[in-house]
């Protein structure tokens, strides 16, 4: 199926005020002219899926087509669709840019990649997108910014079904030293034992950092970190399904294999 693109909703976990929601807002005027802004009043990142239960929300419209939501991502994708735009619902949901990578188990953590996967449950396709980094390099936003309506265009031309959502990631290099876009799958990093950065305070307090643990090579994937840390643009498809099928139907066949013997 090709989507639809006449009425744009944005959004990110940076915040309103964010340099890469301007670089994102740039892009999707370069596919429609109605072009919503619907994003948390400050940072988010880390947020994940979460939603606010145990307070009153707060918006605040900026000018016409741009509100600011004092929660979640998720919280702005609902207030966008619930009652900002709940006349008229977006027809496409672009997410980001996110000032860092968003990879491997970063989905799972990622306001970002929430946005996108609200999106997809309300049934809207709905991408996500992220500019890699190097500290203390600065961000390379302009790679985002010129190959994002590219990869978009592909994307939309080509379709995808309805409960999945796209996450793209831009390498952390100048536009000129990008190899091209790869089609990836989810990679994993080690979790254990070297993710958190502890230290001392000039007090002779401790106090931690989280960090990210390193890379686990997978043998024969393309994964979404080795294709970005080769200089590609990583496009991977995230579905929204977290059953395994396969281990479902060996517990459905041992539990009904039990229930015979007995």
């Amino acid at each position: 199926m090709s989507v639809p693109t006449r009425r744009i909703l944005i959004s990110n976990d940076d915040g309103i005020n964010a340099p890469g929601l301007k670089v994102l807002e740039k892009v999707a005027r370069q596919f429609s002219d109605d072009v919503w802004v619907v994003a948390p009043e400050s940072e988010q990142s880390g947020a994940g899926h979460s939603l606010t239960l145990t307070r009153p929300l707060r918006i605040r419209k900026l000018e016409e087509k741009r509100w600011a939501v004092d929660g979640t991502p998720t919280d702005c994708v609902m207030m966008a669709l619930n009652e900002i735009m709940k006349d008229s619902l977006p027809t496409l949901i672009l997410s980001g840019v996110n000032r860092g990578a968003n990879l491997a188990e970063d989905v799972t953590y990622s306001g970002t990649v929430s946005v996108a996967m609200e999106g997809t449950l309300a049934g809207i396709p709905s991408i996500a997108m992220s500019q890699c980094i190097r500290p203390p390099a600065r961000t390379k936003w302009e790679t985002a910014e010129i190959y994002a309506p590219q990869v978009l265009k592909l994307l939309l031309d080509a379709g995808w079904p309805q409960d999945v959502l796209i996450n793209i990631n831009f390498p952390a290099f100048v536009p000129d030293e990008i190899e091209g876009i790869r089609v990836t799958e989810q990679g994993r990093r080690e979790m254990l034992g070297n993710n958190i950065d502890k230290r001392t305070d000039p007090r002779g307090f401790s106090y931690y950092w989280f960090g990210l643990g390193r890379e686990v090579g997978i043998p024969g994937h393309e994964t979404d970190l080795k294709s970005v840390r080769e200089k590609w643009i990583s496009v991977t498809p995230l579905h929204l399904d977290l059953t395994h099928h396969e281990t479902r139907r060996a517990i459905a066949g041992a539990v009904a294999t039990k229930f015979e013997q007995t």
